[in-house]
């Protein structure tokens, strides 16, 4: 049944994505009659997203992509299905601006495996990254986990299903620089039997967006990454790598199970329900420490 969800769902994505694709070049033709670019607001990023798998097989990719780096407070349009910046520094504790690095929506779709928002303090005259939150949006079930990390550094329990050729243990390494002319972003999965067995990072440069239509530069950048997410995990399966469920089927558990494994990092837990949005959230005394979920959507609930 999933899988005939999958496929209508990639149908309707097809038809949507060529109907507005059409309207493209009027974009370009009237850009100047039209505000979309918000300049003051965005920064955009271009790099390569490589991955590199070592163990049961080795298995390694990279590939091009464009990312847009917005100032929440100054956006004239919150991007949608994301945090507010009131909510960010309310999870991060901060004072100062927050900064979403994201891909955003093309022609009706979105695809953005990890969006970070980057949360600063302001003393005075001085501004400095004080925490991230990371975003992480599983392929193509539409669940999300967001955590509080260090960006210098930090280490979380794997909350989240990514992967049907990863199980759920494992523990999440991931660090980032202060954006700036350049951007990098580490995470490494270090597994109870595999070790190290996975890296991913993102190395970016600012370019100019002065003359840049946001719609174009942008076009079918999610499709890529839903493309490319599909074929590896075709070539995976051709690799003979297991096949592994959603947790949800064999362990309706799997969360409280990452908060216990999140706990044994050093971190003292508390799980709590927000009845009023029908999230599952981890806190703890420390406040450094924060775990959200959202459930799938139909029809993969």
């Amino acid at each position: 049944m999933e899988l005939l969800y999958l496929l209508c769902s990639i149908i309707s994505n097809t038809l949507i994505s060529f109907t507005l694709s059409l309207f493209l070049p009027f974009r370009r033709l009237f850009g100047h009659l039209l505000v979309d670019n918000a300049t003051n607001s965005v920064s955009l990023y271009e790099g390569t997203l490589w991955h590199e798998r070592r163990r049961p097989v080795h298995h390694s990719f990279k590939y091009s992509v464009r990312y847009a780096f917005i100032d929440l407070d100054l956006a004239p349009h919150p991007p949608p299905n994301h945090l507010s910046p009131q909510q960010a520094r309310s999870i991060a504790h901060t004072n100062g601006p927050v900064f979403l690095l994201t891909i955003p929506p093309s022609v009706g779709y979105e695809q953005n495996p990890l969006s970070l928002y980057y949360c600063y303090d302001v003393e005075g005259s001085t501004k400095c990254l004080k925490k991230c939150i990371a975003e992480v949006t599983n392929t193509p079930w539409g669940e999300r986990v967001h955590f509080l990390f260090n960006p210098n550094s930090d280490v979380v329990a794997k909350p989240l299903h990514i992967s049907p050729f990863m199980d759920m243990l494992g523990n999440w390494n991931i660090k980032t620089s202060v954006p700036g002319d350049n951007l990098v972003v580490n995470i490494a999965v270090n597994h109870p039997e595999l070790g190290n067995y996975f890296t991913a990072s993102l190395t970016a440069n600012r370019i100019s967006s002065s003359s840049v239509q946001h719609a174009v530069f942008f076009w079918l950048m999610p499709h890529k990454i839903a493309i490319w997410i599909y074929w590896h995990a075709l070539k995976l399966w051709w690799k003979n790598v297991e096949f592994i469920q959603h947790p949800r089927y064999e362990n309706p558990s799997y969360k409280k199970d990452a908060i216990a494994r999140d706990r044994s990092l050093g971190c003292c837990p508390v799980l709590a329900t927000d009845n009023n949005n029908q999230q599952e959230t981890e806190q703890s005394s420390r406040m450094d420490r924060w775990i959200r979920w959202r459930d799938a959507k139909w029809p993969w609930c």
